[in-house]
């Protein structure tokens, strides 16, 4: 009998749900879900019940009973009809039976995210069609409806399920445990991860020292480092002892805090332990001693990580990388990745970000370009950071056009243009005179939705303070201020200068005054602005307060800062003082330049 001779029958003649169940069913068996799909009148006498008998129905396959289900579920125009809690859970007892799990727990999902359907899991599993008493199935079903909760984010029923698991003496798989204490790390539930893990002690339910791991690192990664200590501490007591997993996430924790000697502690921990060093360990070390200076400890790692037969891995290597383009070594910075790729690993995108950035500051340009080429004949696409990145190398070395070039590449690309990207290019602008230019590249900034942050800002107050406009510059720092954005140093030594050159010392002092009142040290470049101010308009002996002062301080004078003093001192007649500033120039390392010459033979003659 054909589908629509089928369809006239069942027309004719149905009547009772059970009926109606038994005509659908043979429907899909026979005909498959588009028969349903396009013959509406089949569903005009669906109710729960028969939905629940369709379900049920031993003739027709598990793998027919959920695409039934997901038919009911996404159709818009069944919204009504849209299976029950108890249809749920008459599918989920068909697919514990023919063990199909996955799809177990995607039609609980459907009950986890439907505040209709939710309820207590004894509830649901009175409307199962398997037995009650079914150990086995009780406790699949608890084990899964716990990690749909938790994948969800509905911790608190998750929890409900969990007790009722360890009430009901079932056993509770620790990978779960896990499942519930990721969700919560992930959504920052740290709190209820610290609880939830003391109650897997209290109940007896297995902790391993992932799940310890696990909650540890969520801890010190709040920089709650301390609770997490005590959390080691205790569950070393119920025989939980911490791996090197462990104590990287410490290790980590107290090389961001700069904490020398936590590192240490742990360090002591892990010896006393046993627990050896990984590629992780070692690159946390490395990263601390890199990040205070010292490189050759840094080094020394390296090398005893190789005696101890330990892989550098490509993070380690683009780490180091990282480090030697920082300290300007290119050469090493090369050879280590040389080395990486002798040894077949794999560069990344920060490998070659990390030489990039190199060889951009270097103004290695050419480089650059070589290195670009070579990452994308091995299929890895330039990211926003490394256009970022080239960008400011050919805008510091005055290549607007090639930068701009790079710009519409990047938009064309689809990549996002940060503010980083339009500062960049206002930046270079402002290097080159083209000061209008890089207003408007801020201005459209603005006007496309980005926030303005302390580098933008500044960049425009440098520009109005070049081109004179002391007013506007003021007007927008204390606008900048008013919206948010702390000045940093920068900001407070690009005003400083500008109203010590207009001889405006009385505001660029006040600058200076704010700015240590902020926290933020002057430094070279603001006693070198208010000296070279005071030389100006020939207050020379408070020039020499200052210059003397930078000394008490301890900061380190640079060239520009002898060349202004000994310039004030020349153009004031007092040439042997001058001299004597030379040589102290000279002793310094420093190599005068023809201003330093012209203002001493200009001394001889003020003389």
């Amino acid at each position: 009998m054909s589908t629509q001779k089928l369809l006239q029958v069942f027309k004719k003649t149905v009547s009772t749900d059970e009926e109606v169940a038994k005509e659908i069913a043979k429907t899909l068996i026979k005909s498959g879900l588009k028969a349903l799909e396009t013959s509406p009148f089949l569903l005009s006498n669906l109710n729960s019940r028969v939905t629940r008998l369709v379900l049920s129905d031993p003739h027709l396959h598990p793998r027919s009973c959920v695409n039934f289900f997901n038919f009911l579920q996404r159709n818009p125009s069944l919204s009504s009809r849209r299976p029950d809690l108890q249809a749920h859970m008459t599918l989920v007892s068909r697919l514990f039976k023919a063990q199909e799990f996955v799809e177990m727990r995607n039609v609980l999902s459907y009950v986890a995210v439907d505040e209709n359907l939710r309820c207590p899991v004894s509830d649901m599993v009175c409307f199962t069609e398997t037995d009650p008493k079914n150990a086995k199935f009780v406790e699949k079903l608890c084990d899964l409806l716990f990690r749909v909760y938790a994948d969800n984010g509905n911790f608190e029923e998750a929890l409900r399920v969990f007790d009722y698991t360890v009430k009901k003496s079932m056993k509770i798989e620790e990978r779960t445990c896990m499942v519930y204490l990721l969700a919560l790390k992930r959504n920052d539930k740290m709190e209820m991860s610290l609880r939830f893990i003391q109650r897997m002690v209290k109940y007896g339910v297995g902790v391993t020292v992932y799940s310890m791991t696990m909650v540890i690192d969520g801890l010190c990664k709040r920089g709650e480092v301390e609770r997490a200590v005590k959390l080691m501490r205790e569950l070393a007591g119920e025989g939980i002892k911490p791996n090197v997993i462990t104590y990287n996430s410490f290790i980590n924790a107290y090389v961001k805090r700069k904490d020398s000697e936590g590192v240490r502690e742990m360090l002591r921990l892990m010896e006393n332990d046993n627990v050896a060093y990984n590629v992780t360990t070692y690159t946390l070390l490395m990263e601390s001693c890199a990040s205070s200076g010292k490189i050759g400890e840094a080094e020394k790692l390296f090398e005893e990580m190789r005696e101890r037969g330990i892989e550098a891995d490509v993070h380690l290597y683009t780490s180091m990388i990282s480090w030697y383009c920082r300290l300007e070594n290119m050469r090493k910075a090369f050879a280590l990745f040389d080395e990486l790729s002798e040894r077949g690993i794999v560069a990344n995108v920060r490998t070659y970000g990390a030489l990039i950035d190199g060889v951009c500051k270097a103004g290695q340009m050419e480089a650059a370009e070589n290195l670009v080429n070579l990452m994308q004949t091995r299929g890895i696409d330039l990211n926003q950071v490394i256009f970022n990145t080239l960008m400011n190398g050919y805008c510091r070395k005055g290549m607007i056009d090639e930068a701009l070039r790079l710009y519409v590449i990047m938009e064309k690309k689809g990549l996002e243009t940060d503010v980083y990207t339009y500062n960049t290019i206002a930046s270079g602008l402002h290097k080159s005179n083209q000061n209008e230019e890089a207003k408007r590249w801020l201005f459209t900034m603005v006007e496309r939705g980005k926030t303005p942050n302390v580098v933008n800002f500044t960049t425009l107050i440098d520009i109005y303070c070049k081109e004179g406009n002391l007013g506007e510059a003021k007007r927008l720092f204390e606008e900048m201020e008013e919206r948010g954005e702390k000045p940093n140093a920068v900001t407070y030594n690009v005003l400083i200068d500008a109203f010590s050159k207009k001889g405006k010392m009385k505001e660029a002092y006040k600058l200076r005054d704010d700015m240590e009142a902020m926290g933020i040290l002057s430094e070279v470049y603001t006693y070198t602005s208010l000296l070279h101010g005071e030389c100006i308009f020939g207050k020379v002996d408070e020039a020499l307060k200052l210059f003397n002062e930078m000394h008490q301080r301890g900061l380190s004078r640079n060239k520009i800062t002898y060349t202004a003093m000994i310039s004030g001192l020349s153009k004031d007649g007092r040439s042997d003082e001058a001299f004597k500033l030379y040589d102290e120039m000279i002793e310094a390392g420093f190599t005068p330049d023809d201003r330093v010459y012209t203002s001493l033979v200009g001394s001889v003659h003020n003389a």
